[in-house]
Parts: structure tokens; C-alpha cells; sequence
């Protein structure tokens, strides 16, 4: 191990997943646990395992590990750095954790496809022989990860801004951003702490970019080391792209100063450019781990998606009814709104102060009609008025798990053949439901009970 823990006072904030976790381990390292949490019933599981437990930081103490829902203004961690003391997240313990011949990581973020981006990659890792896991924010957690029996041979990290913010010495073999919009600014404070964040990932031996997102193309700027970019459009030298319907390799071609192909878009078993940019940023990140061509491919055909990922439910009288519940932002619901057209748009819940304007500008063209959910659904109503005053409009108004089935209702009624109802709200979930999952498990649910 890189860090010692045998006797060291840590306090674990947050009793949740993620902070237990991070307390068993550290207590089989040999490190005097404390878990702290203001939720006495939260505490209490963990202190039927053994551990202390305590409402506010004990005395002595020589790290906090933070659960990544803390906020940096969150009073005990500020009290912490008040008292100068190191406070990391449970990405920057797994790392500091590694054993020596520790499997190299091939990290990504950005504000949206990461699940989607990391599944590819470990796909592909896997075609090329490699024992290979996605960890971090989506399938394994990182711990586990570097710590597991049997070595992994390389390990597809995800990675959110809030893990990456109490991440300081992480330095994976490559690091990429997929994209950036405005996201999270109630947990960082501003977009532009947001962005800082998800830059502290080009600390890698190989950055990778999206060519096509300014705010990545800025940061990547200041990286150092090797920098390599992604692009939908033909690439340059020392890019990733597409050339008519092939994604096409200019950084790490087979034969130097040649382009070397990698899959075509017909490969790919989801649609939409967003999700042709994140095969592109997979392709990449696994090139740049040594990757042959041919595997790209095969692990790119073999890619399963994940559910409420532009997920196809059905097709009943020519409708087909989709499932991108995960659209919970803007940017999100842009890009699956642009993979199918004429579109009954189901949109709506919680916007957390997100402008919607630009969105439905862009969209309107491709709508036949919507329907609309949640708290915030006025905003989209006033904006649909302003950039599309003759569409169909419906409302649900009820604030309840029942209102999906109005909503399919609703929309069975407006939708024709050949169009698409797309369930890419552009908000989150939590003003009627439990999470996006149960939003588009409800919305699948009620489709597939359609006669």
C-alpha cells in the first residue's frame, strides 16, 4: 500500500454506502475509525458493527474521507481545513491504496454519457483480452476495485466532479472529458468550480478531449503531457473522428502518419451522435491503453446499454416509444431529442434553475407534440409558446407516481406512425418519483401495457 494506516485517527463522513465502505476498510488497515453523521439513525448501523460514531469530528484526528454528497461548505468539513486538517474523497483513498503493481486506471467525466462512455470502454478492454471492470461512479466501487483478490488488469474509472473535487494526487494512465454544461453549480458554487473539478482528470500521462466543446478544448489546453482529442467531425493529425460513416484513428494509427479504422457507425448498437461522440472517447481512451483496432470494434458491436439510456420499449402501430429517463439536464435532453424526429416529447419534473430556452429553440423543429410533468413544467410550457406556438401541448398536473400513466395516455393520443415518443425529461426525477429509474421503469410499465 502507498499510504499507511495502522493506528491513524480518521474521521469517515457520511454513513451511507459509499461511507461505509470507505470505514471497513480503513478499519481492516488498522486505522481508529470514527464515523460522523448528523443522522442518528444512519449512525447506528454502523455502530452496531463496532465503529465510534459521532455527531460532530472527535478531537484527535489526522484525516477526513468524505462521502461524495458532502459539500466542500459543509460545516464539518470546513472546520476540518479550519484545523488543517487533509480532507479526500473515497476516489483519492482508493488511489492512494493501489499495491505497487496496481492496474493503470483509463478514467473519464464530463456532465453527460459517462455511464454510457465507461461501459464501452470497459466492453473493448474486455475484447482485448484484458480483465477489465468499470468502477467508480457506475459499477464497481473503487475500492473493492484495487483491492480485489484477483488483480484486475485495468480498471475503466467514471468519475463525477463532486469525487473529483477531494481527488489531489489522482493520476490516471489517460483521462478524458466527454463534455460540459452547466451542471452541479448548487454543490460547487459556480459553473466555473464545476469545470475546475472535472479538469483536475487531465493530471494523466495521456488528456483526452472533446474537440467539439469549447470548455473542454479550453481546459485541455492547460494540460500537460500527451494531449489527444475526439472529434465528430474528419480528424487531424493526433485526433479521433469520423470519416463519412467510419470512426477513424489519427493519434494512434497503426502505422505512423496513416489513419487507422477502428469501427463504423453501424457498429454501434445505440443511436445518436452524442452516443457516436462517446464510442469515439471510449476508442480513444482504450487506444491510448494499447488497444488493437480489431478489438475496438468487437467491443463496441458487443456494448449493451444501460436501462433509461435511450432505451427502445416498444413499437406499437408504427410508434416506437423510447426511454431516456437519464436525460435529467438540458444538455442531456438535446442530444436524444436530435436522434429522432417527428418527436412526442414527455419532459418535465425538477429543473433546479437549468434555462430550457436554447433547448426548445433548437428542438422545436423535430417535434410533432409534447406533454409535460412535474414542478417545473411552466418553464418548458412559456418556452415551448415562445419557439413552437402551434405544437400540441399537454399537462400533467398531478405530482405522483400515477401521473406517468396520464403522460402515456396523453401521448398515445398525439403520437402518429413513424414518430417517436421520447421520454427525455431535461429535469430530475425527485418532485414525483423515487429517482430516474423509477421514472422510466413507470413510463416503460405504462407502455407496455398499451393494447
Amino acid at each position: 500500500m502507498s499510504e499507511a494506516y495502522t493506528g491513524r485517527p480518521v474521521a469517515v463522513t457520511g454513513a451511507g454506502v459509499s461511507g461505509a465502505a470507505a470505514a471497513r476498510v480503513l478499519r481492516d488497515l488498522g486505522a481508529r475509525v470514527t464515523v460522523v453523521d448528523a443522522d442518528e439513525a444512519a449512525r447506528d448501523g454502523l455502530a452496531a458493527e463496532g465503529f465510534a460514531v459521532a455527531a460532530a469530528l472527535p478531537e484527535e484526528l489526522d484525516q477526513v474521507v468524505t462521502s461524495p454528497g458532502w459539500r466542500p461548505d459543509a460545516p464539518l468539513l470546513v472546520a476540518a481545513a479550519g484545523r488543517g486538517i487533509e480532507v479526500i474523497g473515497e476516489v483519492e483513498l482508493a488511489w492512494r491504496l493501489r499495491p505497487e503493481a496496481a492496474a493503470p486506471w483509463l478514467a473519464l467525466t464530463g456532465t453527460n454519457g459517462k455511464t454510457t462512455t465507461v461501459k464501452m470502454l470497459e466492453s473493448v478492454l474486455r475484447a482485448a483480452g484484458h480483465r477489465a471492470v468499470a468502477a467508480g461512479n457506475v459499477g464497481l466501487p473503487l475500492l473493492e476495485a484495487v483491492l480485489a483478490p484477483e488483480p484486475y488488469d485495468v480498471l475503466a474509472v467514471e468519475l463525477s466532479s463532486f469525487q473529483l473535487h477531494w481527488s489531489s494526487t489522482l493520476r490516471p494512465r489517460a483521462g478524458a472529458i466527454l463534455n460540459l454544461a452547466d451542471d452541479h453549480t448548487d454543490w460547487h458554487g459556480s459553473f466555473q468550480a464545476y469545470a475546475e473539478a472535472k479538469a483536475r482528470i487531465f493530471a494523466a500521462g495521456t488528456s483526452v478531449g472533446n474537440a467539439d466543446d469549447e470548455v473542454v478544448r479550453t481546459l485541455l489546453r492547460r494540460a500537460v503531457g500527451e494531449r489527444v482529442t475526439f472529434t465528430l467531425n474528419v480528424p487531424r493529425p493526433g485526433e479521433v473522428g469520423v470519416v463519412e460513416d467510419l470512426l477513424v484513428d489519427r493519434a494512434f494509427a497503426d502505422v505512423p502518419g496513416e489513419a487507422t479504422e477502428l469501427a463504423a457507425v453501424s457498429d454501434l448498437p445505440v443511436p445518436g451522435l452524442h452516443n457516436v461522440a462517446n464510442a469515439l472517447a471510449a476508442a480513444t481512451l482504450a487506444r491510448a491503453h494499447g488497444v488493437p483496432a480489431a478489438a475496438v470494434r468487437e467491443g463496441l458491436r458487443g456494448f449493451a446499454p444501460e436501462p433509461h439510456r435511450n432505451a427502445l420499449v416498444r413499437v406499437l402501430d408504427g410508434v416506437s416509444w423510447v426511454d431516456d429517463s437519464k436525460a435529467t439536464n438540458p444538455h442531456a435532453a438535446a442530444a436524444s431529442l436530435a436522434a429522432y424526429q417527428p418527436v412526442v416529447w414527455v419532459a418535465g419534473g425538477l429543473l433546479k434553475g437549468a434555462d430550457v430556452d436554447d433547448l426548445v429553440r433548437r428542438s422545436a423543429p423535430r417535434l410533432r407534440a409534447a406533454v409535460l410533468l412535474g414542478t417545473d413544467r411552466a418553464a418548458l410550457r412559456e418556452a415551448l409558446a415562445r419557439h413552437a406556438p402551434d405544437l400540441p401541448v399537454v399537462e400533467v398536473a398531478r405530482l405522483d407516481t400515477g401521473a406517468m400513466l396520464e403522460v402515456v395516455a396523453a401521448a398515445r393520443d398525439l403520437a402518429r406512425p413513424g414518430d417517436t415518443v421520447l421520454l427525455a425529461p431535461a429535469a430530475a426525477s425527485m418532485d414525483c418519483f423515487r429517482d430516474y429509474k423509477e421514472r422510466g421503469d413507470l413510463f416503460a410499465g405504462a407502455v407496455q401495457g398499451l393494447a
